[in-house]
């Protein structure tokens, strides 16, 4: 099927050919003709499958249809939510490329900035209002929004708007919204809360599914390196030193460690910048068009601030950090393998890890490729299996000078291995619990 199949208004079909679309991925071949239907739609796919374009489109074709009878003024007809800033901007900047023969204008709102400028867009006028939750609810109370001639309504990433505590300021705009309009609403997981909250949401509605494991399997290069916690940093400087001309998007699962990670290179000589929270909307906007660009190689970025990144040609993605939940891997190495290109994920797996990578394999029906040894295994401690697991096999002269260099530089080594043991014991299962309590 081709875009034009889908019988897309003219000015529409003429910008996706400028951006090189021809054919619709899956998530926009089953959502569009929905939309075009004036369905509402409940959509489960995970960032990189083309979701912005499955919904974009059809809500441009229909306020484009509708022009002739708009009036003079500008009125918000459509509005999307979603959780980042970053995330609101890729968004804006989709509706702008697709939308550029139509006429049809859009602005974005979002935190972190002064509001002036935003309410001055407003008051010109738009067609089209994307928005971060709270900058929304806000700007509502101060009544520089209507929703009074609203239309079509989009939350995209509702998962993550639970997890970064938005759910209550949904509800607020869900309560605020005109009981006639057409809804969409995309998860990458429909936990028992996303689901009640789709309920309140959508009216007559169908739903798409795009399975994680399709985007994983298929299009992306996949590989782990068992390696201990404190020989993670020079691993990462290895791989980068082999690797100078890639662009590299490097996970970390926190905003500190993502701060660690640009230090470590700075001292390896390598420039690289971290997008998070914490950081200014300057900042982050400078890093994440740098790298765009080209001008930095190597970006440091936590899952939430890099919701929004959307690179053409991203080489590598490295998860410095495994993720506790299976889904965010699929997220994660779906930067590399965007709509139907491929790509490359690498991963480094310490002890404490290893329960999150049989969670991965498990969701995605594959084994992750383990990589060849490397230099910087460490003196094997993170890297034992617990005790009540086959042990993976060890350089028995490796052990010796192990057991050696214990001996010297230990008082009580016996006890004090004993306990070791023993918390490591406890740390695995405690690990294990929360697995089972996760299934």
């Amino acid at each position: 099927m081709t875009f034009k199949e889908l019988g897309l208004a003219e000015p529409i079909l003429k910008a996706l050919e400028d951006e090189g679309y021809t054919q619709p991925t899956p998530i926009q071949e089953q959502a569009i003709p929905i939309l075009l239907k004036g369905k509402d739609l409940l959509g489960v796919a995970q960032t990189g499958t083309g979701k912005t374009a499955a919904f974009g489109i059809p809500i441009l074709h229909h306020l484009y249809e509708a022009i002739s009878l708009r009036q003079n003024k500008r009125k918000i007809k459509a509005l999307v939510v979603t959780p980042t800033r970053e995330l609101a901007i890729q968004i804006s900047e989709s509706f702008t490329a697709y939308g550029k023969h139509t006429g049809l204008k859009n602005t974005v709102i979002f935190g972190g900035v002064k509001q002036g400028q935003q309410v001055r867009a407003l008051q010109n006028g738009v067609d089209i209002l994307i928005a971060t939750p709270g900058r929304l609810l806000d700007l509502m109370n101060q009544g520089f929004i209507s929703f009074r001639d609203l239309e079509f309504v989009v939350l995209d990433e509702a998962d993550q708007m639970l997890d970064m505590g938005f759910i209550h300021d949904i509800k607020k705009i869900i309560s605020k919204l005109p009981p006639k309009r057409q809804s969409l609403f995309f998860s990458a997981t429909m936990p028992k809360t996303i689901v009640e909250l789709s309920r309140k949401m959508l009216g007559d509605f169908e739903r798409v599914t795009i399975k994680p494991q399709q985007a994983t399997a298929e299009r992306v290069e996949q590989g782990v390196y068992f390696v201990s916690k404190k020989n993670k940093p020079k691993l990462l400087v290895h791989l980068l030193h082999e690797r100078p001309n890639d662009s590299v998007l490097v996970f970390s699962r926190t905003k500190h460690g993502a701060n660690k990670i640009v230090k470590k290179l700075a001292q390896a000589d390598i420039r690289s910048a971290a997008i998070h929270g914490n950081k200014s909307q300057t900042a982050r906007q400078k890093a994440l068009g740098d790298f765009k660009e080209g001008k930095l190689k190597v970006l440091v970025a936590t899952d939430i601030a890099a919701r929004g990144i959307d690179v053409e040609e991203l080489s590598l993605v490295v998860n410095y950090d495994l993720p506790n939940v299976s889904e965010t891997y699929v997220h994660r190495i779906g930067r590399t393998g965007r709509a139907s290109a491929s790509g490359i994920a690498i991963s480094f797996c310490d002890q404490e890890e290893r329960p999150y990578l049989r969670d991965i394999e498990k969701l995605i029906k594959q084994e992750v490729p383990r990589m060849p040894e490397h230099q910087f295994v460490d003196d094997g401690e993170d890297l034992s299996e617990p005790q009540q697991g086959p042990r993976p096999p060890r350089n028995q002269n490796a052990s010796n000078n192990r057991n050696r260099n214990n001996n010297r530089n230990r008082n009580s080594n016996s006890n004090g291995n004993s306990n070791r043991s023993a918390n490591g014991n406890r740390s695995g299962n405690r690990n294990q619990n929360s697995d089972r309590n996760r299934n």
